[in-house]
């Protein structure tokens, strides 16, 4: 395939450079005062020579019962051929050949982006096998398999590192250029650059099923679907040139003027009109995934571009989704004495409010004893030889400990403020309490001004927490509005008032149990997709990284999109309209008429291309 696209890409250059010296050599002829029939034959071989594949291209069109524009150059340059106005045929099919070879080459280049993705994916891998290191073609490595990745190298596969630790550029994936830290038990992902150190990656998915090799199969597809910009446009061209040839014959009737009939036809044809959308879809689909945000569409990016309310998730979203220790008050003792007592006894624990209470711990901590869990209370365990209990007030109650009016009092003030809190007791006497809270997000507030700051209307958040908990996260964002307690089909119902109201709505989420809101926005997207299949597959748009700041340069990638079809379609109509009008005015004549055409073709394409990674 690719060996037939480079030859036709040839071809194409062939048949340009061939008419091209034909015509420069007919007008030599002519300039130094060769006869006539000279500059005829030559004219007539290059519009045969340029005209040949735009009327293949017109036959196949009409087999298919689609009168397109290939139809109308066709016709036009036969007319002009049969009244032997040999230059306008030549002129017309050469000019239309060239557009046809620019708008090519400049789809392309919108491609490049895509192109540099897959040129990411790394061609060999090192694996073990039997003791020994192999280097295998990256798509053979089986999943289960360890594969050996040293500085410099490209991650082969996606997988969970059992050994060694490593900086790593994820740019490939995320967008973010700052390298992470990767060792034992974190994911990698295929396509990203080890920097520093070395990893041993144990193989969970190689090849088309990776997170790079599903990102390009999803960049494709959004490529080739068609936003309703397009759609409008082609059903648009469908009508639009019939209409233009029953103006060019009823011209040729009333008038009796072959030529004026003949330039209608030409300069009627809404190439540039034809162009404004679908380039401009692919270079901003493109500019798009090389900064880590999918987008499964030209719709989806339309839609996106005429975002007016956002609606966050809260855990995972607004918040990093994992408690932490936020606060320590101790009733007798120390607050450090009270915190490494309650660690101590969490350590066998696999609660989330245990772990993280673990996590907070920074000194070395003693064995736990005879360690008891009874879900919906607490823990029990014997540290240094005495009990200690970590959980609420009921558990503290049944093992004979009695916990203070003020801690009482402070628990209640802390659960005000959106946070859990555990009791910890140390043989008979109450220590103090342990706040915990799922902390807001680096960056999420700032997101969330500037989204407002570009115009966005309404800024919602739409959780299945409690209202205290979701009252804290709005407050610390600064958000327009906050909706507790909702069960999935609940927040369908939230999106739906807002829907009504006349915003159009884009709700952020995890891509996993908010499916239903995502589908019941006009654009759902999902956040810090990598390796997430939900997330990949139900949302209109994932961003690769959890840098919230990517939504609002999503929405601002997809307003300038729109603003560019914008201008390009104004454009376009606008020129055929002025030429049009020239020609019945007998201003505009065939070859003149033709060059402005395609030069409008090609600012068309020019302006899309400020689409494109790097171009404002």
């Amino acid at each position: 395939m690719a060996v037939f696209s480079t030859w036709l890409a040839h071809e194409k250059e062939r048949v340009l450079a061939g008419s091209a010296i034909l015509i420069l050599a007919g007008w030599t002829g002519h300039l130094v005062g060769l006869p006539r029939y000279y500059f005829n034959i030559l004219m007539f071989l290059a519009a045969v020579l340029a005209g040949y594949r735009i009327a293949q291209a017109a036959w196949r069109l009409l087999k298919y019962r689609v009168l397109g524009i290939q139809a109308l150059v066709t016709v036009a340059a036969t007319g002009a051929l049969f009244i032997g106005e040999y230059w306008e045929a030549a002129a017309v099919t050469f000019l239309f050949a060239l557009g046809g070879y620019l708008e090519a080459r400049t789809l392309e280049r919108t491609r490049r982006a895509l192109q540099g993705l897959m040129d990411l994916a790394p061609q060999k891998a090192r694996v073990r096998r039997e003791g020994a290191e192999v280097d295998v073609p990256a798509e053979e490595v089986q999943p289960g398999e360890v594969v050996l990745i040293r500085p410099g190298e490209k991650i082969p596969v996606d997988g969970r590192v059992v050994a060694g630790r490593a900086t790593v550029n994820q740019a490939a994936i995320t967008g973010e250029s700052v390298p992470v830290s990767r060792e034992p038990g974190d994911e990698v992902f295929g396509g990203t650059v080890l920097e520093l150190g070395y990893l041993e990656v144990e193989t969970t998915r190689v090849g088309e099923d990776t997170t790079l090799g599903r990102i390009i199969q999803l960049v494709e597809e959004a490529q080739e679907a068609k936003a309703p910009a397009q759609l409008f446009i082609e059903r648009f061209a469908r009508y639009y040139t019939p209409a233009i040839m029953v103006l060019a014959a009823a011209v040729f009737i009333f008038t009796r003027d072959g030529a004026m009939a003949l330039t209608l036809l030409v300069i009627g044809c809404p190439g540039a009109l034809v162009v404004a959308a679908p380039v401009s879809m692919v270079a901003a689909i493109g500019n798009a995934a090389r900064n880590g945000t999918l987008v499964k569409g030209g719709a989806h990016m339309e839609q996106v571009g005429r975002v007016t309310a956002v609606a966050f998730d809260k855990t995972g979203t607004l918040t990093l989704g994992r408690p932490m220790v936020v606060g320590v008050r101790a009733f007798h003792g120390a607050a450090e004495e009270l915190l490494l007592a309650a660690a101590a006894a969490e350590q066998p624990s696999e609660h989330h409010l245990g772990r993280a209470i673990v996590a907070a711990a920074e000194d070395e901590l003693p064995g736990a004893e005879d360690f008891q869990v009874v879900p919906g209370l607490g823990v029990k365990a014997t540290v240094a030889g005495q009990r200690v209990l970590v959980g609420n007030q009921r558990w503290l109650a049944e093992h004979g400990v009695e916990v203070p009016p003020q801690a009482v009092a402070h628990q209640g003030v802390e659960e005000e403020r959106g946070r859990t809190v555990v009791l910890v007791a140390r043989g008979d006497n109450f220590l103090g309490t342990i706040s915990l809270a799922d902390t807001v997000r680096e960056g999420a507030r700032e997101a969330v001004q500037r989204l407002k700051g570009m115009g966005i209307r309404r800024v919602v958040m739409l959780t299945g927490d409690n209202a205290a908990a979701a009252r804290a996260v709005g407050e610390a964002v600064g958000l327009d509005g906050v909706y507790a307690g909702l069960l999935p089909e609940e927040k369908v119902q939230v999106l739906a008032g807002l829907k009504e109201e006349g915003y159009v709505v884009a709700m952020v989420g995890d891509g996993i149990n908010d499916a239903p809101a995502l589908a019941g926005a006009h654009v759902g997207i999902a956040m810090g997709g990598t390796g997430t299949d939900v997330a990949l597959e139900t949302a209109d748009m994932v961003l690769m990284t959890d840098r919230l700041d990517r939504l609002a340069s999503a929405i601002a990638l997809g307003r300038r999109t729109l603003a560019i079809i914008r201008q390009n379609i104004t454009f376009a109509v606008a020129v055929v309209l002025l030429l049009l009008a020239g020609v019945l005015g007998k201003k505009v004549f065939l070859s003149s008429g033709m060059l402005v055409h395609e030069a409008s073709v090609l600012l068309v394409l020019l302006n899309a291309m400020r689409l494109l990674p790097g171009r404002h």
